[in-house]
C-alpha cells in the first residue's frame, strides 16, 4: 500500500508516519549524456529505483529532486547541464529534511542516488552532511547538551541498532558503502554508456536513441549500442532488492 506524497492526504500520511514506513527521496540531475540519453537519466533511475522499493515493501515515495550536484565533469554548461553548487544543495536538503523531522518523520529517510555513485562523490557528501547536522540538532533539542556524555547513555553503543541508531535515520542509497563490491562487480556502472542506458531503457522503454549515436564521438557514450536490457533488469531487481533488505 505503498503512496506518493503528492497524491497523498493527510490520513495516510498519518498511517505511514504511525507504522514508521520508510520514506524515499530520489535524488538526481539534469545533465548532458550525450546525444542519444536524456539529460534527466539519472533522476529517472533513481524514481524508478524508489518506485520498484515500493512496489516490495510499504513506503512513501516523495517528489524527486530534479536539480543537483551535476558538475561540469562530462561537458560545458554549453551542453546543457544545470549544475547546483554543492553548498547551495546542502542547505536546500537541510531544510526539506528539517521540515520532515518537524512532521514527526526524522526515522528511515532515505535518499535513493543514480549520480557519481562511487563513494565520496559531491551530491552524496551535501545530502549526508546535512543530515548528520539536522541530527546532531535535533539530539541536542530533545535530549538536551551532552546527551552523548549523559551517564543515563553508557550503554549507547550497545544499543544501537536499526533505525534506532541516530546515524541510520537518514540513509544514502548510493555506491559501494551501500552494497557489496562484489555486486559491482557483477553489474558495472557507466555513463550514458551500455550500462546506465540499459538500466534506463528498462525503466522506461524507449527511452534510448540509440539512432542518435552516430550524431556524436562523445568516447564514453559509443559502447551504449551493446545495451542489454535483460541483463539490466536483473541489476534493477537485484539493487531494488539489496536496498530493501537495508530497509528492512
Amino acid at each position: 500500500m505503498s503512496i506518493n506524497m503528492a497524491f497523498t492526504y493527510p490520513k495516510e500520511l498519518e498511517k505511514a508516519k504511525k507504522e514508521n514506513w520508510p520514506f524515499l527521496i530520489p535524488i538526481g540531475t539534469m545533465e548532458y549524456h550525450s546525444a542519444h540519453c536524456p539529460f534527466g537519466c539519472d533522476s529517472l533511475v533513481s524514481i524508478g529505483i524508489a518506485d520498484r522499493i515500493a512496489e516490495k515493501i510499504d513506503a512513501v515515495v516523495l517528489p524527486p529532486v530534479w536539480y543537483g550536484v551535476a558538475s561540469y565533469a562530462v561537458a560545458g554548461p554549453e551542453k546543457g547541464s544545470i549544475h547546483v553548487d554543492c553548498d547551495t544543495f546542502e542547505a536546500y536538503i537541510y531544510c526539506v529534511l528539517k521540515s520532515l523531522f518537524r512532521a514527526g518523520i526524522h526515522k528511515n529517510i532515505y535518499f535513493i542516488i543514480s549520480h557519481q555513485t562511487e563513494d565520496y562523490n559531491p551530491m552524496e557528501l551535501a545530502c549526508m552532511k546535512a543530515a548528520r547536522k539536522l541530527i546532531f540538532e535535533y539530539l541536542e533539542e530533545n535530549d538536551g547538551y551532552g546527551w552523548w556524555g549523559n551517564n543515563e547513555n553508557k550503554d549507547f553503543y550497545e544499543n544501537l541498532k536499526g533505525i534506532d541508531n541516530p546515524w541510520n535515520w537518514v540513509r544514502c542509497l548510493s555506491g559501494s558503502k551501500t552494497v557489496s563490491p562484489e555486486f559491482y562487480k557483477k553489474y558495472p556502472g557507466d555513463h550514458a554508456g551500455k550500462y546506465e542506458c540499459g538500466s534506463l531503457e528498462h525503466l522506461y522503454p524507449g527511452t534510448i536513441k540509440l539512432e542518435r549515436l552516430k550524431e556524436t564521438d562523445d568516447w564514453f557514450a559509443q559502447n551504449a549500442i551493446e545495451m542489454d536490457v535483460e541483463k539490466s533488469k536483473e541489476k534493477i531487481e537485484a539493487l531494488t532488492d539489496e536496498f530493501v533488505k537495508l530497509m528492512k
